[in-house]
């Protein structure tokens, strides 16, 4: 099959076609081939005054969340040398995607945000090509969404952009008060599932009872595998996942899981559909493979021996701080979101001589710049670590400690 990079070389070995074609074709081709050869090994980052450096953290958008795995990038490069109809693609994304993860149905989104209104988009709008039209303007349309007031969070926004209303709830007796013929849907935030008082089973239970939609926003929450078609098979109607987080596809995809009604509603409000509030959503043919490739990827992968990595690299982090004397350290592993280990490290600064915000900005720095969670304490993220990054980082601490102390 031909590809753009052998396009290029057959042109630039080919020095009669300017006598055939014309120079103007030649040059063309010639020039596009050098082109090609001189950006292997291009430093664009450097060019452009960027200095990355290793993610100590975990999966923050704006750290740029996770790095590709090979097969998402192969599945990119393959799909940009190729025109296909993008509704076409959707539809057997979709259904591979579905296939893979136990949902009735599934569509690749451009992040969990973006899933989060299309799912709630098509909750309002079904497949009326009116409403859709219509949306953020409730015309004919339900116009609350129920939440948790623990399960409030900064990413509701997106829920909210369709014009809807969140009605704010503690108990299950409030829940039943609030929902009302305005009622169009019950949003639930997965990683405060421990915070609220109406654990998920009996919040997919209430939703059933009173025939209304539940959607689980599970952005953040692969690992485990598992959870992929846990929400689902536990009664949710929709779930969300990000695709550049656990799943190490593209960090500008997610994925929407859930009901074949909703998912065909919400995939109307969504591109290549004009006249829809989701139409600055766009996913391309590349994100789209690339999501599929991530999630095949994954889901083959060895979970265990990974976890048994990811323990290795948060026990020698754990070591070398403590190291120091006055340093203590404790592995922890989030309950929901992030479940991958973490160390966090503690100290007395009138002890060590250092600030935890003199950590953080001397490990940021340095050479190599190492970025660790934001906040007002040490956390270091392992999960997104590149093989032996995890000695840098527990040489790099070390020494910041050593260096105050």
């Amino acid at each position: 099959m031909w590809s753009r990079r052998r396009f290029l070389e057959g042109i630039s070995t080919l020095p009669l076609v300017g006598g055939i074609l014309g120079s103007g074709a030649l040059l063309t081709g010639a020039e596009q081939a050098r082109n090609v050869a001189a950006n292997v090994g291009r430093d664009y980052f450097k060019e452009l005054g960027i200095r990355p450096f290793i993610n100590a953290a975990g999966t923050f958008t704006d750290m740029t969340a996770s790095l590709m795995v090979p097969e998402a990038m192969e599945a990119i490069d393959y799909a940009a040398d190729h025109f296909v109809m993008l509704s076409e693609l959707h539809d057997a994304v979709g259904q591979r995607i579905a296939s893979l993860v136990q949902a009735d149905a599934a569509m690749v989104t451009t992040g969990a945000a973006s899933a989060m209104t299309l799912g709630t988009a098509g909750v309002l709008t079904g497949t009326d090509r009116q409403k859709v039209m219509l949306l953020p303007n409730l015309v004919d349309m339900k116009t609350e969404v129920i939440i948790q007031k623990a399960h409030r969070f900064g990413y509701d926004h997106a829920v909210r952009n369709c014009g809807v209303r969140l009605v704010e709830v503690e108990t299950v007796p409030e829940l039943e008060r609030a929902v009302t013929w305005h009622t169009a849907m019950m949003l639930f935030y997965n990683n405060n599932n421990l915070v609220g008082q109406i654990p998920d089973v009996e919040f997919v239970r209430l939703g059933k009872k009173h025939g209304i939609p539940t959607f689980n926003d599970a952005a953040a929450d692969v690992p485990p595998v598992e959870n992929l078609w846990k929400y689902t098979k536990m009664g949710f109607d929709l779930v969300c996942f990000s695709g550049g987080k656990g799943l190490r596809g593209p960090q500008s995809a997610g994925l929407l899981l859930g009901r074949k009604d909703l998912i065909a509603a919400a995939r109307l409000n969504a591109p290549p559909n004009g006249d829809a509030i989701g139409r600055g959503m766009k996913v391309n043919k590349e994100e789209m493979l690339g999501m599929l490739a991530a999630l095949e990827a994954y889901l083959k992968k060895d979970h265990a021996a990974e976890r048994r990595e990811f323990d290795s690299r948060a026990e020698t982090i754990k070591q070398s701080a403590t190291a120091v004397p006055g340093v203590e350290a404790e592995i922890f592993v989030p309950e929901v979101a992030n479940h991958v280990p973490h160390v966090r490290l503690s100290w007395d600064p009138a002890k060590v001589g250092v600030q935890p915000e003199d950590v953080i900005r001397l490990l940021r720095d340095g050479e190599p710049s190492i970025r660790v969670r934001p906040g007002s304490e040490v956390v270091v993220g392992v999960w997104m670590m590149r093989p032996g990054e995890d000695k840098i980082v527990a040489r790099r601490l070390r020494e910041v400690f050593e260096r105050k102390s």
